[in-house]
């Protein structure tokens, strides 16, 4: 039985958005000559693993003489939130404490970041009041 397909990015779609966010828009030939030399893709590839991401809805194109243009309907936050979801949903029933925990039991956090936590719980904590 087929896979269903995936409503997030895979890392390979990720990579190819990266370069279409950084550069707000590009063709298929634009985005593998972003690539990095250790990732060379077969234009086909490409082109193939672009009109996925237009067909996931992170991508629209328009046509520009013979190649299309390819500009983002999603941004990275969007993208990002969608993942986080993904992964609440998957692995933590849903529930945004079970990763937080996971984050700080498993992941060395510095002195920084870890004020920063203290601050958003802190403000959590007044906003419920």
């Amino acid at each position: 039985m087929p896979r269903k397909p995936s409503s997030t990015l895979t890392e390979a779609e990720q990579q190819l958005m990266e370069i279409i966010w950084d550069r707000r828009s590009a063709t298929v030939a634009e985005v593998l000559g972003e690539l990095s030399p250790k990732r060379k893709l077969a234009f086909n590839t490409v082109q193939t693993t672009m009109r996925i991401l237009e067909a996931k809805g992170y991508l629209k194109h328009k046509a520009e003489g013979r190649a299309f243009r390819y500009y983002p309907r999603v941004g990275r936050k969007q993208a990002s939130a969608s993942a986080v979801n993904q992964l609440l949903k998957r692995f933590f029933g849903g529930v945004p404490s079970r990763l937080a925990l996971n984050v700080l039991q498993n992941e060395r956090l510095d002195d920084g970041e870890l004020a920063e936590l203290q601050h958003l719980i802190d403000q959590a904590r007044s906003d419920d009041e």
